[in-house]
């Protein structure tokens, strides 16, 4: 049956699948912006230990899922994966060494004889949760504000800014797209750890964490705001049945418009993350964490369905329109697709069991005593 599939059916399956792991991503980041509410929220050794302990039993989640979406680009969309990878290389260097000294804090924040100091790697965490979350929203808004590189006709590439990359922060609408994600993964940092510490005799740790999940979530609105009100008011890039691109007025407004499934999960997602907020902070509940993670990855998912579908290239070029990339033209062969289709048959059967662990790993809270009494991250 799946061998029968369409060419185009394929490509937009793997689009679909892409932004699924992208979004899931996104709400992995909580352990990113847990991260970063090490220095606002622990006034102590111990709360600092149950902060950084708690974030690290998921942080694998975080960097094998990033890799699995590097991996499912470069697979499905080879000619994506060169063009950014192979020309906006800075950003993309600069994104991993944060992942890198992320894993490597974790690893040897506490071993004995650490020359570096644990402070170190507490910064070294605080630089993975602001600066990588920074380039990511950068680099994921490039898919509306275009890149500079051109494609000639064997496809080698020219990147046209000696930045490679990391001129997408140099724009306001990629600036503020990563700026709401870092707010946003901060947000989702608290209540996480809300969710998964055990907080008896520690009432004002608790209070602090919900106070910074208000405080991110007031800083998070104005990013967004500007994000969403540049969406609905910025010409975007299209491209006829010929492929030939071209500049539309209001193009994702009427991206919107013409999917009207996309404008629903980009509105049920915001409303999920507010109702969470005003539950974990009003009602003290811990259970925000889900509802907040569900919105963060349906809104993960208009974003991109909003770059790549109704005829709109998802990596733009503003050097050369005719470069731009889309679903269309920077897929892997029908023949490729279909074999990845089969192989992603098995997805939820690897969620289930990633659900499992999960369900395992949290089924107790961490308590002060597991952080005092053995070693630890």
């Amino acid at each position: 049956m799946i061998a029968n599939l369409e060419y185009a059916t394929l490509q937009q399956i793997w689009w679909i699948l892409c932004s699924v792991v992208g979004s899931l991503f996104l709400f992995l980041t909580f352990v990113q912006g847990g991260n970063t509410l090490l220095w606002q929220v622990a006034k102590n050794d111990v709360e600092k230990n149950l902060v950084i302990n708690s974030l690290g039993r998921k942080w694998e989640l975080t960097f094998t899922t990033l890799v699995l979406f590097g991996g499912a680009l470069f697979a499905a969309f080879p000619k994506f994966y060169a063009t950014s990878f192979g020309g906006a290389y800075w950003v993309w260097m600069l994104i991993l060494f944060t992942f890198i000294v992320q894993a490597v804090s974790y690893e040897y924040r506490k071993k004995p004889d650490n020359f570096l100091g644990a402070k170190v790697y507490e910064i070294f965490l605080l630089i993975n949760g602001t600066v990588g979350i920074l380039l990511i929203g950068a680099a994921v808004g490039t898919f509306f504000t275009g890149s500079n590189f051109t494609l000639n006709l064997l496809n080698q590439m020219t990147w046209t800014n000696p930045l490679r990359g990391l001129e997408a922060a140099f724009s306001l609408f990629n600036l503020s797209l990563g700026l709401f994600l870092v707010f946003n993964a901060r947000v989702l940092g608290g209540m996480y750890l809300l969710n998964n510490i055990d907080f008896s005799g520690m009432d004002e740790f608790q209070a602090r964490l919900r106070k910074a999940v208000l405080i991110n979530f007031v800083c998070a609105l104005p990013f967004l705001l500007y994000v969403l009100v540049s969406l609905i008011l910025m010409r975007g890039f299209s491209v006829d049945e010929a492929g030939v691109v071209s500049m539309v007025a209001n193009k994702y407004l009427l991206n919107l418009l013409a999917m009207p499934l996309v404008l629903g999960l980009l509105l049920v997602g915001l409303v999920l993350v507010i109702v969470a907020v005003l539950i974990t902070v009003f009602n003290g509940s811990s259970k925000g964490i889900w509802l907040a993670g569900l919105g963060t990855v349906l809104v993960g998912l208009s974003i991109f369905f909003l770059a790549g579908f109704n005829n709109t290239p998802f990596y733009p070029s503003k050097a050369d329109l005719q470069s731009s990339l889309t679903i269309a033209n920077a897929s892997s062969s029908h023949y490729t697709l279909t074999a990845m289709t089969y192989v992603a048959l098995g997805i939820p059967f690897v969620l289930a069991y990633i659900a499992y662990v999960w369900s395992k790993m949290d089924g107790k809270k961490l308590e002060a005593h597991e952080v005092v009494d053995h070693e630890g991250y």
